[in-house]
Order: structure tokens, then C-alpha cells, then sequence
């Protein structure tokens, strides 16, 4: 059976998901310096391409699967489907402005640049603006003010727009990596047990395991605070001495459970980490 064709990132998206592919055991292995990696599972057939190319690659089915921004996606209304919402790479897509003229944007016809022509005109149309569109070819951010009065780029923290003296006026899409794949993909088997690991790795990073003691007196009391995916689990300890209790709990929740158990009666705290969490 010939392998599935799997497309993945070159750049600063690729960090991410190589790390995510090796904890879901699809370690890629790299092949020297060409852009066909080996992956540890031999289902898979691997290439490295260019963000911008993948999408469109997908949606001739010349891959079957692939990484890619959700960006891409809308900026070439590609036809795909979006199998899993990975949250990596989580930016905004933004117009911005130099402070000094975002005030006169509307009285003029302005100067606007930005890789993404379909979003950035979409918006701009939308919104009224009159407008000359120039694209860009990456440093969006370095056209203002003397090579266009606006840019529209993708941004995590917005501080490089900071620093080069620009404020945003509009925020026009939120992107992450997704998993996407070609409408004429079959193997469907295979591609939901690759996209269920993915996402047992994904949960897992959202969350951990606590385990207490607990006597029987305060057993109620903590079970009445400890939160769970479904029920946790409770065990008695040996002679009569209370209850063993563990319980999968959002990450984000430890720092303020731990303080209200230890309140409630419960000993012995210990937190662990997952690697996989499949409900």
C-alpha cells in the first residue's frame, strides 16, 4: 500500500510541530539536508515546503495531509478540510498604521501592503477604505510610512509593530496550525488514529494528574472541590487509614486547587504530568 503523503512547514512553524509529531510517536527523522525527512512510522511519506505552497498542494491532492496556517487556507479559499485545530502558532492577522496618521485613514486614497491580498482586500472593501494594494514579500512591517500608509501581517504579541512605531486599527482573522487534508483523502482509519494521537498530546499538555490522600471524614469535602474529566478515582488505603484520590485536572487550575484541597482535609499532594490523554 503506497504511504500516505504528509506535507510539513519549513520555518518558524516547524519547531512546533516536529515536537508534537515525536510526542505523538511520529518522530521525524531528518535526511540529510534534503526536504524529505523520514518518519519513524513508515505510513507516512514526508516533505518540507513553504507555508504559502502547502495549502494549495493539499487541495490538488498532490498531498494527502498536511500542517498549515488556517491564514493560508483563507487567503487562497482553498478548498480542504481542517481535521484538527493544533493551537500552535496562535497569531492575529491585523492592519496597523503609523500612530500619527491613523486618524486621516479615511480621508484618502492610502497605500496599503500586505502578503495576504484576498484577506486584506475582503476587509478593506468591507470596511469603506479607498485604496491602492501593493504585496509585499515578508518584513511587512518595515513599508510605513514611506512605502504605504497601512500594512496588514500576522503578528503573536504585536511588539514588532510597536517597535516600529505602528498601532492597529483592525483585526481581521486569528490563525493557528491546523491539520488539513485533501477532500479526495480516503484511509479514513488511518488519518483518525493520526489526528486522535495528535490530539491525545494536545489534551495532555492542557493537563495533569493530582493525587491526595484523604481521610474519611474530609473524603466529601475534597470530592466536592476536585474537579475531573469524568469522576475521579478513589481507592481505600491499607488498614482503614482513608482514601487514595486522583483526578486529571487543567494545568491552568493547579495553583489555585492545591491551597483549597490542603483547606479541605486532603494530604500527601502530588501532581504528575501526562503524555497522552484520549477520552
Amino acid at each position: 500500500m503506497e504511504p500516505i503523503n504528509l506535507a510539513l512547514p519549513k520555518g518558524r512553524m516547524a519547531e512546533g510541530v516536529l515536537r508534537l509529531m515525536e510526542e505523538a510517536g511520529f518522530k521525524v527523522q531528518p535526511d540529510g539536508r534534503n526536504y524529505r525527512p523520514l518518519c519513524a512510522d513508515p505510513r507516512f511519506r514526508l516533505k518540507l515546503l513553504k507555508p504559502q505552497d502547502i495549502v494549495r498542494m493539499v487541495e490538488l491532492g498532490r498531498h494527502d495531509l498536511a500542517f498549515a496556517g488556517h491564514d493560508w487556507v483563507e487567503e487562497l479559499g482553498a478548498q480542504v478540510d481542517e481535521l484538527l485545530d493544533t493551537g500552535l502558532d496562535r497569531v492575529r492577522i491585523v492592519a496597523a498604521a503609523p500612530r500619527e496618521a491613523v486618524a486621516g485613514l479615511r480621508s484618502r486614497r492610502i497605500v496599503v501592503a500586505s502578503e495576504y491580498e484576498r484577506i486584506t482586500r475582503t476587509w478593506l472593501d468591507r470596511e469603506g477604505f479607498d485604496y491602492l494594494f501593493v504585496r509585499s514579500h515578508g518584513a511587512t512591517e518595515v513599508f510605513p510610512p514611506e512605502d504605504a500608509d497601512m500594512i496588514v501581517d500576522n503578528t503573536a504579541t504585536g511588539r514588532t509593530l510597536e517597535e516600529n512605531g505602528l498601532q492597529i486599527v483592525g483585526e481581521l482573522l486569528t490563525s493557528s496550525t491546523r491539520v488539513i487534508a485533501s477532500p479526495s483523502l480516503g484511509r479514513r482509519d488511518e488519518v483518525d488514529e493520526f489526528v486522535l494521537l495528535l490530539r491525545s498530546v494536545l489534551d495532555a499538555r492542557k493537563r495533569v494528574m493530582l493525587e491526595m490522600n484523604v481521610s474519611q471524614a474530609c473524603l466529601d469535602a475534597v470530592l466536592g472541590i476536585l474537579p475531573c474529566m469524568r469522576m475521579p478515582t478513589v481507592m481505600p488505603l491499607a488498614g482503614d487509614g482513608g482514601y487514595a484520590v486522583k483526578s486529571a485536572v487543567l494545568r491552568k487550575e493547579v495553583a489555585r486547587l492545591i491551597p483549597v484541597l490542603k483547606a479541605a482535609g486532603a494530604t500527601d499532594i502530588l501532581e504528575f504530568p501526562f503524555s497522552k490523554v484520549v477520552s
